[in-house]
C-alpha cells in the first residue's frame, strides 16, 4: 500500500486544504443521513402503522413536544423535515462527487503531464534500454489502472468517514449493538485478508499479460509488412490466441475471486445478524421497537463494513499499476537530462565559430562489456565543412554520430565546442543548431504541411517549397491531388522510402540549421534524386557544417574531410581522393567493393 499513499500525498499537495473540506463534507453528508434515523420511527409512530412506545427509546424523547399537536399536523411536520434532510443530503452529496471528479481528474492529468515531461526530459541511454511499448503500457493502461485506483481510493475514504459518523450515531442509539457489529467486522477483516492477498497477486498478472499483449502488437504493427511478405499471419494469430486465453482466464479468475468474497460477505453478514437477533431476544426480550432499531443499525453500518473490505480488495488490484507508474517515474528522474525549470521557449541556437572536436573520446553503451563502442576517438569539424563518416556495417558511425550531438555521453574523453567542453546548459541550444536527418525516416500521420511545421512554425509559404525545392520533393508534392494538405499516413505508409526520405530532408532544412546531419539519407533514393540532393548540399558547402554517414560513397567525392571507421576507432582520416589512393586502406576497399557491385 506503500505506493498507494505516496499517491495519495501527491493528490493532497496538488488539491490542497480542499481535500479536507470534501472529506469535512461527505462527514456532513453522512450525518444528515443519520439524522434520517431520527425521523423513521416517530414518523411510523404517528403514522398508525405501528404504535411505539416513545419513552423506552431515550433519543425520542426530544420529539415530546409535538404530542400537543395534531398526529396529521406532526405526521406532515416530520414528513417535511425528513424530505428537506434529503433533499439537502443529495445536494450536498452532488456538489461534492463533482468536486471529487475535478480533484481526481486534474490530479490524473497532471500525472499525465508529469510523467511524458519525465520520459521526453529523459537522456538517450533511457530510450536505448527501455523499451517503447512498456513505456506506451504504463502511459495508457497502466495510468488508466491508477485513475481507478485512486478514483477507488478516494470511495473508500467516503465510506470511512460515513462509516465513523454512524458508529458515533449507533454508539448513542445501542452501544451493545454497535460494539457486536464492530467485532464482527474486525472478524471479517481478519478472514478476507487472503482475499485481498490474492487480488494483488491477480493484479500483478493483469499487469504483465497487458504489457506483453501490448508489447507484442506494437512489434507486429510495425512489422506487418515482413508479416504478409512472408505469410507470418498465422504464427502471428497463434500467439495471439495463446495470450487472450489467458487473459480470459485472468478475468475469470478475478471474478471467481470477487464473487468468492461477496458470497462470504454476505453469508457471514446474514449468519451474524441471525445470531445476534437470537441472543438479543432470548437474553434481552426487546421490544417491538427496539427490533426496528436493530434493524435501521444494521441495515446501514453493516453494509459499510462489507463496502469497504470490497474496496480495498479492488485498490490491491491496482497496487501493481500504481508500482509501475512509481518505478518509471524514478527510472526518468535518473535519467533527466536537463533541468525540469527549463524552459525550451526560451533556448536558443549556438552560434559555433572554430567547430566541433572529439578528443580521447571512449564509449560504451554497457559499462559491464569490455569492448567500446568508440574508442580513442579524435576528430576535428570545422565549421562550414563538409565532413563524411564511412565504414562498414557496425564500425559506430551512428553511436559517433549520436556523440556530436550530444545524445551520449563519453566515458572518458569529451566533446568540445569552441574549445570548450559540452555541458548540460549548451546541449539544447547545440541540438537546436542542428537538423537531423535519419537513415529511417519518419513522418506523423498528419499532412505534409503539418509535417513540415513541425519544426519550423513561423516558416511561410515560400519558405516551404523552397525545403521542398532543395530536397527534390516539390514535383511529387505538386502532383498530388491534395498537395501540402496530403495526409501521409502513419509513419509516412501512403509514400514511397524515397519520397518519406525527401520530405524529412525537407523539414530538415527548412529549419534553416547552422548543422546537418545526414545519417545515409540519400540510402533510399534513386540515382537522379540522389544527384539532385547531393548537387544541393555542394551547394551548402561554406554555408553551414555539414556531417554525413554515408553508405554511397560516390556521393561524398567533394567532402572536405572523410572519416573511415572501423570496430569504433578511427583508422583513416583525409580527403576523398587522398583515401582513395591509398590501396591497403579500407576506404580503398569499400570503393572498390561498391565499384563491383555496380558494374
Amino acid at each position: 500500500m506503500n505506493y498507494v499513499f505516496y499517491f495519495i500525498k501527491k493528490l493532497y499537495s496538488y488539491s490542497g486544504n480542499i481535500l479536507y473540506l470534501n472529506l469535512f463534507g461527505m462527514g456532513l453528508v453522512s450525518f444528515l443521513d443519520g439524522m434520517g434515523i431520527f425521523l423513521l420511527i416517530p414518523m411510523i409512530h404517528y403514522s398508525g402503522i405501528i404504535s411505539v412506545d416513545m419513552e423506552t427509546i431515550k433519543f425520542l424523547q426530544v420529539f415530546d413536544f409535538l404530542q400537543k399537536f395534531p398526529k396529521l399536523m406532526v405526521l406532515a411536520m416530520i414528513l417535511g423535515c425528513y424530505i428537506l434532510l434529503v433533499i439537502t443530503q443529495n445536494l450536498l452529496q452532488q456538489n461534492l462527487e463533482i468536486r471529487n471528479v475535478k480533484i481526481t481528474q486534474g490530479f490524473v492529468r497532471q500525472l499525465r503531464v508529469e510523467t511524458y515531461n519525465g520520459i521526453m526530459k529523459a537522456n538517450w541511454e533511457f530510450f536505448t534500454k527501455q523499451k517503447k511499448s512498456d513505456l506506451i503500457n504504463v502511459m495508457t493502461m497502466e495510468l488508466s489502472r491508477v485513475t481507478g485506483g485512486i478514483i477507488q481510493f478516494t470511495q473508500f475514504l467516503s465510506s470511512m468517514v460515513f462509516t465513523v459518523i454512524q458508529i458515533g450515531i449507533a454508539f448513542w442509539l445501542s452501544t451493545k449493538l454497535t460494539l457486536f457489529v464492530l467485532v464482527s467486522g474486525f472478524i471479517l477483516a481478519f478472514f478476507s485478508r487472503r482475499f485481498i492477498k490474492q487480488s494483488k497477486q491477480l493484479g500483478l498478472k493483469t499487469s504483465l499479460l497487458a504489457q506483453e499483449y501490448l508489447a507484442g502488437i506494437t512489434d507486429q504493427l510495425n512489422g506487418i509488412k515482413d508479416i504478409k511478405s512472408n505469410t507470418l499471419e498465422e504464427s502471428r494469430l497463434r500467439w495471439l490466441r495463446s495470450l487472450t486465453n489467458d487473459m480470459v482466464s485472468e478475468q475469470i479468475d478475478y471474478i471467481k475471486l470477487k464473487t468468492t468474497s461477496q458470497t462470504f460477505y454476505k453469508i457471514a453478514s446474514a449468519s451474524l445478524i441471525a445470531i445476534f437477533l437470537l441472543i438479543y431476544f432470548l437474553m434481552l426480550d426487546a421490544k417491538p421497537e427496539q427490533f426496528f432499531l436493530i434493524l435501521m443499525i444494521f441495515s446501514r453500518l453493516w453494509p459499510r463494513i462489507t463496502s469497504i473490505q470490497a474496496s480495498m480488495e479492488q485498490i490491491a488490484t491496482t497496487i501493481p499499476a500504481f508500482r509501475s507508474l512509481v518505478v518509471l517515474q524514478e527510472r526518468c528522474n535518473k535519467a533527466l537530462e536537463v533541468s525540469n525549470n527549463t524552459s525550451y521557449k526560451d533556448i536558443k541556437p549556438l552560434h559555433i565559430q572554430k567547430g566541433i572536436e572529439c578528443k580521447e573520446v571512449f564509449f560504451r553503451y554497457n559499462s559491464k562489456e569490455s569492448s567500446y563502442a568508440l574508442q580513442n576517438i579524435n576528430l576535428n569539424i570545422p565549421v562550414q565543412s563538409m565532413t563524411a563518416i564511412v565504414g562498414p556495417s557496425g564500425a559506430g558511425k551512428s553511436t559517433l554520430i549520436d556523440m556530436i550531438m550530444g545524445l551520449n555521453k563519453p566515458e572518458s574523453g569529451s566533446v568540445l565546442i569552441d574549445g570548450e567542453p559540452l555541458s548540460e546548459d549548451k546541449l539544447l541550444s547545440l541540438r537546436r543548431s542542428i537538423s537531423y536527418v535519419p537513415q529511417e525516416p519518419f513522418l506523423f500521420n498528419a499532412t505534409i504541411r503539418e509535417n513540415l511545421l513541425m519544426i519550423n512554425p513561423e516558416a511561410n509559404e515560400t519558405q516551404i517549397w523552397e525545403s521542398l525545392e532543395f530536397s527534390a520533393a516539390a514535383d511529387f508534392v505538386k502532383k498530388m491531388p491534395e498537395g501540402l494538405e496530403t495526409i501521409v499516413g502513419d509513419r509516412g505508409i501512403r509514400l514511397s522510402g524515397g519520397e518519406r526520405q525527401r520530405l524529412v530532408l525537407a523539414r530538415a532544412i527548412l529549419r534553416k540549421p547552422s548543422i546537418l546531419v545526414l545519417d545515409e539519407a540519400t540510402s533510399a533514393l534513386d540515382t537522379e534524386n540522389e544527384s539532385k540532393i547531393q548537387e544541393a548540399l555542394d551547394r551548402l558547402k561554406g554555408r553551414m557544417t555539414v556531417i554525413v554517414i554515408a553508405h554511397r560513397l560516390s556521393t561524398i567525392r567533394n567532402a572536405d574531410q572523410v572519416i573511415v571507421l572501423e570496430q569504433g576507432e578511427i583508422i583513416q582520416k583525409g580527403q576523398f581522393a587522398q583515401l582513395a589512393h591509398e590501396k591497403k586502406g579500407m576506404f580503398n576497399h569499400l570503393l572498390r567493393k561498391q565499384m563491383e557491385l555496380s558494374v
